[in-house]
């Protein structure tokens, strides 16, 4: 028996390709993190703590950080962002290459944090987009390597188009 070009087993057997290519493209995006840490403020310390070699990013394939946003694929924005620096943010946001994802660490930098004044912005997410929020001022180690895990299953259930 001949298939006839475009018949339902060749449609099948492309979406089985697809499928697995994502698997594939999945598990190597989620495990090759490359952070930019914007850090501005006192969450910067806890940054670093969950950087050290007691929590151990490098497990999660987040260990080296980027200090270029060409070379970045997680922007982490760590702390409180003032009006005045907010455009600086969203420039090294739109700097970073696709697929591209933001992490708002902290209460500061998720909806302004104890500071309800005319000069913080309200949370980052009036101009980046944001994917995963680490509530606490400041938050423990341990919420930090959840988002983490978090953002790993969200890149690899993703959709990783080629072109």
């Amino acid at each position: 028996m001949k298939l006839k070009a475009g018949s339902s087993n060749d449609v099948n057997r492309a979406e089985e390709v697809q499928n697995a290519l994502d698997r594939v493209l999945g598990w190597g995006r989620k495990y090759s993190i490359f952070m930019y840490p914007f850090v501005t403020a006192c969450c910067g310390m806890e940054y670093m703590s969950v950087a050290s070699a007691h929590y151990d990013l490098d497990r999660f394939g987040a260990g080296l950080p980027r200090f270029s946003p060409r070379q970045a694929d997680v922007l982490i924005v760590v702390g409180t962002i003032n009006h005045k620096v907010s455009p600086i943010l969203r420039r090294i946001y739109d700097q970073m290459c696709e697929p591209k994802w933001v992490i708002a660490f902290g209460a500061c930098a998720s909806v302004g944090g104890p500071y309800d004044n005319y000069s913080v912005l309200q949370g980052i997410d009036r101009i980046v987009p944001v994917d995963i929020y680490l509530p606490g001022c400041p938050p423990r180690p341990e919420v930090v390597l959840d988002g983490l895990i978090k953002l790993q299953q969200k890149i690899q259930d993703q959709k990783h188009d080629l072109f």
